[in-house]
């Protein structure tokens, strides 16, 4: 043994365990363990407390709950999203009741912690009400600290790894012309990429289609009902004799160059998801979306058998945990989570490291009824990783603007962030309390039977 092993080595080594066990700093002089959290301080920064946390509910057009955390530093604070649509309360109360309590007085930087113990903490695990409320907080940590180092965050991640973010619109109508029609709109815009959806005949309310709107008008924003759900009429048969002829049209009129995507919502049983795929192999879809309920994730391997149609999957998912088996088995070419629903950055961060080892891309849900600091949020990410693959995206009209200022901006195809510090997006306290929260549901479905059927 080395005559240096009870030397300064064992003399630091005992101070060390020492200071730890007495909850003293890691190395005296030189750093200082953050309050409420697991970590040392670097020296030169001075200590940094959570001294509030607010819960706004606004519906500027539509409801958002959005998470306001202050410091101990004047003037520095984090703005995040926590809007879960159709229960929008329920995050609310989740966020104020039980989740502020936990963030007083504890280090906004420590996020990864912050994160673990309030995911592994409440004991019970996952659920979109929690998971949600823990993105809320998540984003608006990851804000604080890219304000206070003076850097957007996706400096924080590792910095850039493109120019920008493909991003996809949605194109919808009432019979093939019309979806043609919306699709050239889509194009002439700058897109690339385009998500194309269909009324089926006989079916009232198809997922997807915006009735007597402009699709580009209604393009990801589902109408909120304040009384009871609205229904939509669904049955497989015609939906699956309909949706490769839509394909079969818009190919022959608009040629091979614009991507196309389309969306089932989790609406097809394992055998009609895989005849689907199959079916529209000759179209070449950019991806198949969300084939199947999230609850069927083995039924994945029947599609794969039958098809190399590319699949995404992921929007109804709610923890890391859900992708698990669809990635390392390589079921799925686009991970399809939505950064406001299973934890926020530091919960994607982990997917998307997962996803490139064995060659999924990201494919972040991006709707209208989340805020834009999920958006924000998902071009952070997207612009940072090295197995991005395309962005959903939409344009907020201006009554959102004014409340939630800031947000990422589309050119020629792409989604890009500025440099503002931290997410670049903010929250106008005063012109929130203008629009009170409304109450509002997501539709539901039902067969012609009239038994329940995915929406």
């Amino acid at each position: 043994m080395s005559k240096h092993t009870n030397g300064p080595g064992r003399r630091n080594f005992l101070k060390l365990t020492s200071a730890v066990a007495l909850g003293g700093p890691l190395v005296a002089g030189e750093t200082e363990m953050g309050g409420g959290g697991a970590g040392p301080r670097p020296r030169g920064l001075s200590p940094l407390k959570i001294t509030d946390v607010r819960v706004i509910v606004t519906c500027p057009g539509r409801n958002y709950v959005l998470v306001k955390i202050l410091t101990s530093e004047p003037g520095l604070y984090g703005v995040g999203d926590a809007t879960l649509n159709g229960r929008e309360l329920a995050v609310a109360t989740a966020l104020e009741k039980h989740i502020a309590p936990l963030l007083i007085g504890r280090d906004p930087e420590q996020i990864e912690d912050i994160y673990q113990y309030l995911y592994r903490g409440s004991y019970w695990r996952s659920g979109p009400v929690q998971m949600t409320a823990v993105a809320g907080v998540d984003l608006a940590l990851w804000d604080i600290k890219g304000k206070r180092a003076g850097m957007p965050v996706y400096q924080l991640l590792g910095g850039r790894t493109r120019i920008g973010a493909l991003a996809y619109t949605h194109a919808s109508g009432n019979d093939f012309s019309e979806v043609e029609d919306a699709v050239h709109r889509a194009v002439a815009r700058g897109f690339k990429c385009v998500r194309a959806q269909v009324a089926i005949p006989g079916m009232e309310g198809t997922y997807g289609t915006s009735g007597k709107q402009r699709s580009e008008e209604h393009a990801g924003r589902v109408a909120q009902q304040a009384g009871l759900p609205e229904t939509e009429l669904f049955e497989p048969g015609p939906y699956l004799r309909t949706v490769p002829k839509l394909f079969e049209h818009l190919r022959l009129k608009l040629g091979d160059e614009v991507e196309l995507l389309h969306d089932t919502h989790e609406k097809l049983g394992p055998i009609d998801a895989a005849r689907l795929a199959h079916e529209l192999e000759p179209y070449h879809l950019f991806f198949l979306e969300d084939l199947l309920r999230p609850e069927h994730k083995e039924s994945f391997r029947l599609i794969r058998q039958h098809s190399t149609t590319p699949l995404a999957m992921g929007e109804l998912f709610n923890s890391l945990w859900d992708c698990v088996p669809l990635i390392t088995e390589q079921l799925i070419d686009y991970i399809r989570c939505d950064l406001g629903h299973i934890g926020g950055i530091t919960a994607a961060r982990k997917v998307a490291a997962l996803a490139e080892a064995f060659q999924v891309k990201s494919a972040w849900h991006g709707p209208a009824d989340i805020g834009p600091p999920t958006h924000a949020a998902n071009i952070h990410v997207d612009i940072s990783i090295p197995n991005f693959g395309v962005q959903e995206m939409v344009f907020f009209p201006d009554v959102t603007r004014e409340v939630i200022p800031g947000g990422p901006v589309f050119k020629d195809g792409y989604m890009n962030v500025d440099d503002a510090p931290g997410l670049g997006t903010d929250v106008n306290e005063e012109a929130a309390k203008k629009y009170a929260y409304q109450r509002a549901y997501l539709p539901t479905a039902r067969r012609k039977d009239g038994s329940v059927q995915d929406w």
